[in-house]
């Protein structure tokens, strides 16, 4: 292939022929593809297997991590430890492309490697890296571990996304014409674009869309102005018409903020995130418009065939054991990991994501005597298994991840399982009767760990947060928190709210359901995989993002 004059391998469809190069960190495509951490990824590899079954006019352009994110491994003592393997894919073809950017003030070499759309079923992809002999030692290391904890490798890597995204779009001679930035990390594109047209804002304006994934101010990433100038983030602009553009207060340098005065629109991740970014954000003057896309999960890639077939032709029977043989399937894996046998015939409740603070893995556990009477109830035995990767420098997810372990080495019924990946997810959501998510209200842009579950029939047990409201009928298709006064309690009155309302749900509700009226809870089932099939699948996403995004004129 002429990576030179590169041309969509596949014919576009006319609905679809706005030109997009899409910016992410992380792309989740596919188990043996390991350039992922968590949800951002896994939104991401839903969105470009959507635009290659709607055929749009898109390429993908992220990096290709040496060691990837990392690899969950375990202790002597069972408790989590990271290891970094060096990842070796055969699948993916050089484009014999390499050019330099600049980053600290000096010349990198990056070299370009492509995913061919028939590969995943996605849309091209292009992966950036510097681990190339040219290079020194500390050029090499910035595509080495996603997410880097060293905060300049961690500057070098948004510049070399976006900075070496935008290049990279010039060396292919394939006019794009919008910038779309999953996430604030490709910011320096804008910065390459503004040196590129002259200094011309409008201009830029004009091609850079932005989706904001971060429901308050203090998650979105900050860093030292000055450091930022130092690393070549703003392509030769100087540091005080940079600080002028972004616009707050201070020496840091607000990357989302400055994302949302240089694009001519943005998005919110569902639609109370939408509500909620606009209200915080309004403060400042010169920000685009911020729209509502909620996120969605890719239905061909995630459902169970089988499942939606027994459910189409009305056979309980089929139905029944298919997700049986499935919840034996993930047993399997559970044993494997922890020597506890797992019954297929007991209600199973899988708590799996990324582990972070907010999202309170271990809520159900603030409660100890009522933890154990539900782990011990002759009535309605429960089996309970958690999963999820820490960031690895995140000691106090790994605390609660390790926590949990300990706890689980006394029952046999409880799992705490290493691997959070693609492979593990699906097993995890084919697997469970109930998926848990109880983040703290209104701290989940999103979510769509539960939209994946509902198309396994799996039932979500959730904090009413994110993509829930727009889903969820209590005791229909989930079983759902009611929201409190949450903004005049407290943190710890907020989780013993939370935690309350999660044990009399399933105490009173959801377990006798299961147990004594297995036809209701086949038809909530059912009704959860009709809800989110249409609605949450990444198809009614993607085309929302040409409808809402793209199309959109300034």
């Amino acid at each position: 292939m002429d990576f030179k004059n590169f041309k969509i391998p596949y014919s576009i469809d006319e609905k679809y022929s706005k030109k997009i190069a899409y910016f992410s960190m992380e792309f989740a495509l596919e188990q043996v593809l390991k350039i992922y951490s968590g949800g951002l990824g896994f939104l991401a590899g839903s969105h470009m297997r959507s635009a290659y079954n709607l055929k749009q006019d898109l390429v993908g352009i992220g990096i290709l991590w040496k060691f990837g994110y990392y690899d969950q491994a375990r202790n002597h003592d069972q408790t989590l430890q990271p290891t970094w393997t060096k990842k070796m894919y055969s699948f993916l073809e050089d484009t014999g492309i390499k050019f330099q950017i600049e980053i600290h003030s000096a010349p990198v070499w990056v070299k370009v490697w492509y995913l061919d759309p028939e590969i995943f079923h996605t849309a091209p992809m292009f992966f950036l890296s510097t681990d190339v002999p040219e290079n020194d030692h500390i050029s090499k290391t910035i595509s080495h571990k996603l997410y880097d904890a060293n905060e300049s490798t961690k500057l070098a890597q948004y510049i070399l996304l976006g900075k070496g995204g935008a290049k990279l779009i010039d060396e292919l001679n394939i006019e794009r014409e919008v910038y779309h930035l999953n996430e604030a990390h490709g910011l320096p594109a804008a910065f390459y674009l503004l040196k590129k047209y002259g200094g011309n804002l409008k201009k830029v304006k004009e091609k850079l869309v932005f989706t904001t994934h971060t429901p308050e101010e203090a998650g979105n990433e900050k860093h030292n102005l000055k450091l930022c100038y130092d690393m070549s983030y703003f392509s030769g602009m100087s540091m005080e018409e940079a600080k002028k553009l972004e616009g707050s207060d201070g020496e840091l340098f607000n990357h989302s903020l400055c994302a949302l005065k240089m694009a001519r629109i943005a998005n919110g991740v569902s639609q109370l995130h939408g509500v909620v970014s606009r209200a915080m954000w309004s403060k400042y003057s010169g920000i685009c418009e911020i729209k509502s896309i909620t996120n969605a999960q890719e239905f061909k890639y995630w459902s169970d065939k089988q499942l939606y077939n027994a459910k189409d032709e009305n056979d309980e029977t089929v139905f029944d054991y298919r997700k049986k043989t499935l919840k034996k399937r993930l047993f399997n894996i559970v044993a494997d990991q922890t020597g506890n046998l797992f019954n297929p015939n007991v209600f199973t409740i899988v708590w799996a994501r990324r582990f972070a603070g907010y999202k309170r893995a271990d809520l159900l556990l603030h409660d100890k005597d009522r933890f154990y009477k539900l782990l011990n109830n002759p009535k309605y035995p429960v089996q309970i298994i958690w999963a999820g990767k820490p960031y690895p420098m995140d000691y106090s997810s790994i605390s609660t991840f390790n926590t949990l372990v300990e706890e689980s080495k006394n029952h046999a019924n409880m799992a705490v399982l290493t691997g959070y990946e693609l492979s593990l997810s699906k097993s995890l959501k084919q697997g469970s009767d109930l998926w848990l998510n109880n983040p703290r209200v209104p701290r989940e842009a999103s979510g769509t760990s539960g939209m994946s579950a509902a198309m396994n029939g799996s039932v979500n047990l959730s904090t009413d947060d994110g993509w829930i409201p727009e889903f969820a009928k209590h005791g229909e298709n989930s079983f759902v928190v009611p929201k409190c006064d949450y903004e005049k309690m407290s943190i710890y009155e907020q989780d013993n709210y939370d935690l309350n309302a999660l044990y009399e749900i399933l105490e009173k509700e959801i377990l006798p359901t299961y147990y004594d009226e297995p036809k209701k809870w086949r038809k909530i089932q059912q009704n959860a995989m009709n809800d989110v099939k249409d609605q949450f699948n990444s198809d009614r996403m993607a085309d929302e993002y040409y409808e809402v995004l793209y199309n959109q004129k300034m």
